[in-house]
C-alpha cells in the first residue's frame, strides 16, 4: 500500500520547474506559492498552482502549504474567471497513485468552465507553447485588474 510516507522526489517536473531547470509559462509567484499553465491543458486557461517549498501531496503537506496555496488558488480562480469569461471554475486535486496522482508534488488544478462544455480528455497531448503563452498572458492581465 503507498501512502504518505512515501519519499518526496526532489526530481519531479515541478521541483525541476521551481529550480528553472526546466520551463513553465508561468502566471503568478509569490513567497510561498507559484501558478503555471498546464501543458495538457483540459480546458482553456487550465492552469497550476504549487506549494514553492516540498510537499508530495496533502498528507504530508504543512497547515502554512495547504493555506497558501488555497489562497493562490482562490487568486487565480478569480483571474481565470474574469480573463476566459468563464462561468465557473473547477479546483482539482489528486493524492497517490490510486487517487489520480501522477505528478508527486502538491498541486491544484484550476480549470475555467462554461455550460454545456465538458473536459477535454487527458490525451497526454501538450499544446502549442503560444498557446499557452497568450492563455498566460490572459490571466496575468486579468491578475492586474484584481
Amino acid at each position: 500500500m503507498s501512502d504518505a510516507l512515501d519519499a518526496y522526489d526532489s526530481d519531479n517536473i515541478f521541483a525541476k520547474i521551481l529550480r528553472g531547470q526546466m520551463t513553465a509559462h508561468t502566471v503568478f509567484e509569490d513567497a510561498m506559492t507559484f501558478a503555471f499553465m498546464d501543458i495538457m491543458p483540459r480546458a482553456d486557461g487550465h492552469c497550476l498552482v504549487i506549494p514553492k517549498t516540498p510537499a508530495r501531496n496533502i498528507f504530508d503537506a504543512s497547515a502554512e502549504q495547504l493555506a497558501t496555496c488555497m489562497l493562490t488558488v482562490q487568486l487565480i480562480s478569480r483571474a481565470a474567471r474574469l480573463a476566459f469569461a468563464a462561468e465557473g471554475i473547477t479546483i482539482q486535486q489528486f493524492n497517490e497513485r490510486a487517487g489520480g496522482q501522477v505528478v508527486f508534488h502538491l498541486h491544484y488544478h484550476v480549470l475555467p468552465r462554461h455550460a454545456g462544455v465538458s473536459l477535454r480528455p487527458h490525451t497526454g497531448q501538450m499544446e502549442k507553447t503560444e498557446i499557452l503563452s497568450a492563455n498566460a498572458d490572459k490571466l496575468r492581465a486579468a491578475l492586474a485588474k484584481l
